[in-house]
């Protein structure tokens, strides 16, 4: 039996989430992908959370989402969130949303309710997830004649420090995604992708690549530019035609071997703990949520943060295949996620 999810409450909190469709079946065309992108990018914007980056494949997503502190927020921004919901409103929907204005107006118990219901689908990552899924399966169901569920399960999220090394790896390895599949050599060739946004210019994609990269006084595009491309490229090397994907076990392997790889290598292998760790950051962050952790859930299982393996430098943005080039400071921690075992029967 899972445990509940590990999420932080009362300061900002970043998450990877990652979402599969059932039985892993590629449904995805570039018109379904291009929904989900519009979608993700306006529910976050009603839901009051920031898409770092992300990446829509054929059978499943990733997004780096940063979710700020709950905080009021006036009637005005209220209903212009929920207008984000219905840029199209129907008859019933523009009636509904007079009564609304005049209830807010007018104050009270209604006002309040109303309030209430609206807060409690903003700056939650499972309010945005799920308010997310549920609009995209009900198009894409729609648009292909289909019914039933979309999604394989629920979605898994990992827990990363919002500043330092994990957040700038982690971002990386998402925008990577495509060149992992072999669909591009290049992730800046890739529509569906924060990278590719960001590129082409868009400025909201822009930004969640600054924040990433910002505690490297990359606080603008050009400098955050020349610093993660250095990660996902690095000095000068660009992936040859036909050799952008890598083994998908060669992270694993490397492990077994003792062996080394430069980062921008690296980072191009499927990562477990990028995917199904519980939390990721430095040793005083891991440890600080996995404390937290016992106190909610009563864990008694001794369980401490472990360092990610030193195949490769991870605090060298330039991807060199040095080991221990870095502090403690920038040592990426991990913290699997426990699961609660079934009482025995009888």
């Amino acid at each position: 039996m899972r445990i509940s999810r590990i999420k932080i409450h009362g300061e900002d909190a970043v998450y990877h989430c990652i979402s599969r469709t059932v039985n892993g079946e590629r449904l995805f065309d570039e018109d379904a992908k291009e929904m989900f992108r519009r979608q993700m990018w306006q529910i976050a914007d009603y839901c009051g959370v920031s898409i770092l980056t992300y990446a829509v494949m054929e059978n499943h997503f990733h997004i780096l989402v940063r979710v700020p502190k709950k905080a009021p927020i006036s009637d005005e921004e209220h209903l212009r969130r929920y207008r984000l919901l219905y840029p199209e409103p129907t008859r019933f929907q523009t009636a509904s949303l007079a009564v609304i204005e005049a209830q807010l107006k007018a104050g009270g118990p209604d006002a309040d309710a109303w309030r209430k219901q609206q807060l409690a689908l903003m700056n939650d990552v499972s309010a945005f997830m799920k308010l997310l899924k549920q609009r995209f399966t009900i198009w894409f169901n729609k648009t292909h004649n289909r019914f039933g569920t979309l999604w394989a399960e629920r979605f898994k999220s990992v827990l990363v420090q919002p500043a330092g090394r994990a957040i700038r790896v982690v971002a990386a390895y998402i925008d990577l995604n495509p060149v992992r599949a072999g669909l591009v050599d290049d992730p800046k060739d890739y529509r569906f992708c924060g990278y590719s946004e960001a590129v082409a210019g868009r400025r909201i994609a822009r930004a969640g690549l600054i924040h990433v990269i910002s505690e490297d006084d990359a606080r603008t595009w050009q400098a955050a530019q020349e610093y993660y491309r250095l990660m996902i490229i690095g000095s000068g090397a660009k992936p040859r035609a036909g050799k952008a994907a890598v083994s998908e076990n060669l992270f694993e392997e490397t492990v077994r071997a003792e062996g080394k790889l430069p980062l921008t290598t690296a980072l191009r292998c499927r990562i477990r703990y990028f995917t199904n760790g519980g939390v990721l950051g430095s040793r005083a962050f891991v440890a600080k949520q996995l404390t937290l952790l016992r106190r909610k859930t009563g864990l008694r299982r001794r369980k401490e943060p472990r360092a990610l393996p030193p195949v490769c430098d991870w605090s060298s943005a330039g991807g060199g295949s040095s080991v221990g080039g870095g502090t403690t400071a920038d040592e990426i921690m991990v913290m699997r996620t426990p699961r609660r075992r079934p009482l025995a029967s009888g």
